[in-house]
């Protein structure tokens, strides 16, 4: 909740007008509690899930009613088809345990998010704070989520919370978050430990999710469009090295990194992947 009744009280603090974006701010936010604040995350993360691997699910299904004809040039994995209903019992499951997780650990964690420093008022953060935020965030997630994916590739891991992530081997945008209930919880940890090395703004926390989210839809969306702005991206695997590691399935051993490819090649867990390629190149 801001310490500000109007908006020239706002500009007195600021010591400067506001932008169109604060004065946005202080009207939305200016009577809302800051846990309430936060969890948006819940609002937001549910619609994302719900409309960005949209257009992906159409296509997906465009190409398996013209699959007697022509598979989808695009689509990674040609012969996995999925009808209506196995998209819909993915969707719904999946909504089910973020709304469970996600929700619960959103009103129980907003202490330790205010001790971590995530503000909600004025300034606004700049472009440039922003996008350096995400970078960092961007980063420390690839690094403890690829160690973390490894550690859920052991026996154990695997057998009792990963294998439910890995059963559809062919993925598509809305399995991205399709996975047991605990590895929701231990995947969040290095989602959250970015925010809480650099603290930021509020309305950065909730950009960081989403983008997140949509890196995650990407890179399972089954598809490699030669467009994807996402190729401009230096060290940035996509859909083509993830979907390798689900084509593989429980033994994969390769391309544990969620994001950037960095950690698979300094660690050597980019072989079978390297060697898969070289196979197609000689074939094709």
């Amino acid at each position: 909740m801001l310490p500000y009744a109007t908006a020239a009280q706002a500009e007195a603090a600021l010591g400067r007008a506001m932008t169109r974006a604060e004065a946005a701010w202080l009207r939305y936010s200016a009577s809302l509690p800051d846990h309430l604040l936060y969890c948006h995350n819940v609002a937001i993360l549910l619609l994302v899930y719900t409309l960005a691997p949209l257009p992906l699910a159409l296509l997906e299904l465009r190409a398996r009613a013209a699959a007697v004809m022509r598979p989808s040039m695009y689509k990674l994995q040609p012969r996995a088809q999925l009808s209506p209903g196995e998209f819909l019992r993915c969707y719904l499951q999946t909504g089910r345990v973020l709304l469970l997780t996600v929700g619960t650990l959103s009103l129980v964690s907003y202490p330790a998010v205010k001790m971590a420093g995530i503000r909600t008022g004025l300034p606004l953060p700049s472009a440039g704070e922003v996008a350096a935020q995400m970078l960092v965030y961007l980063l420390v997630e690839d690094y403890l989520g690829y160690w973390i994916h490894r550690l859920l590739h052991t026996r154990w891991g695997y057998d009792h919370i990963h294998h439910v992530h890995h059963e559809f081997t062919a993925p598509f945008g809305y399995a991205a978050p399709y996975a047991h209930w605990a590895e929701v919880l231990i995947l969040g940890v290095p989602a959250f430990t970015g925010p809480a090395i650099v603290p930021c703004h509020m309305t950065t926390l909730w950009l960081w999710f989403v983008l997140r989210h949509l890196e995650a839809i990407d890179i399972h969306s089954g598809f490699k469009f030669p467009f994807n702005p996402t190729k401009l991206i230096p060290f940035y695997g996509g859909a083509e090295h993830h979907d390798y590691h689900h084509r593989v399935g429980g033994q994969s051993q390769s391309n544990f990194s969620s994001v950037f490819t960095f950690c698979d090649y300094l660690y050597g867990t980019d072989k079978g992947y390297r060697y898969h390629k070289a196979s197609l190149e000689k074939i094709y």
